[in-house]
């Protein structure tokens, strides 16, 4: 993977942070899924999450991040298009997973959108990186990510919180943190204790 968080602007920080977290949390929901001990209210909170985060994250490039770059250079347009499909087939996985709360179904839909998610990210990532790097501007970026955050679905937001922490440094970390609204921001200590706490009863450690 072509990253350097010194040379890296905010948009691959972030970008990078955030696919992070993808591949932890789809694993974790795999481990879960495999733990009889796992209460399935907190496997089911895991998979709301993922399902709705997942299905933001890539209708936010469809809509938004892809024609921005298209515009900038045309000639990206294709493998564009094809992450869309991508996009496309990882929608119906998440489809199944989230129309499961049988046990054993709902890990095997879980093994199939982590495959698919980490499949998909290790294609998207040598397009998409070069790409922000040398056709998306850091306002361009800026005003994004301030969409993405503001039409991001409040569901179980606080795992998004424990699993950035786990995956970036701590300077990473604030930095992607900057844009929540200050109300959400005084709530952050709050957040990740809970986060901590279902992120151990994930794992079957004690709460």
């Amino acid at each position: 993977m072509d990253t350097n968080p010194e040379r890296d602007p905010q948009a691959v920080v972030e970008t990078r942070l955030i696919h992070a977290t993808h591949r932890l949390g789809t694993g974790l929901l795999v481990d879960a899924g495999g733990r009889p001990s796992v209460p399935g209210e907190a496997l089911a909170q895991l998979r709301d999450f993922l399902v709705v985060n997942l299905r933001h994250h890539h209708e936010t490039e469809d809509e938004w991040l892809w024609p921005l770059i298209a515009a900038a250079a045309p000639g990206t347009k294709h493998a564009l298009d094809e992450l869309a499909e991508e996009h496309d087939r990882l929608d119906a996985a998440l489809d199944r997973l989230a129309g499961t709360d049988d046990p054993s179904a709902l890990r095997e839909a879980a093994v199939e959108v982590r495959d698919s998610v980490h499949n998909h990210l290790a294609h998207e990532e040598p397009i998409l990186f070069p790409a922000l790097r040398e056709h998306v501007t850091p306002a361009q970026w800026e005003e994004f990510a301030q969409r993405v955050v503001a039409t991001t679905p409040p569901v179980a937001g606080h795992l998004m919180i424990g699993l950035l922490d786990e995956v970036g440094t701590p300077a990473e970390v604030e930095s992607v943190l900057a844009t929540m609204p200050p109300p959400m921001a005084e709530l952050l200590p709050a957040l990740r204790g809970q986060a901590a706490a279902d992120l151990r009863v994930l794992r079957g450690m004690e709460p």
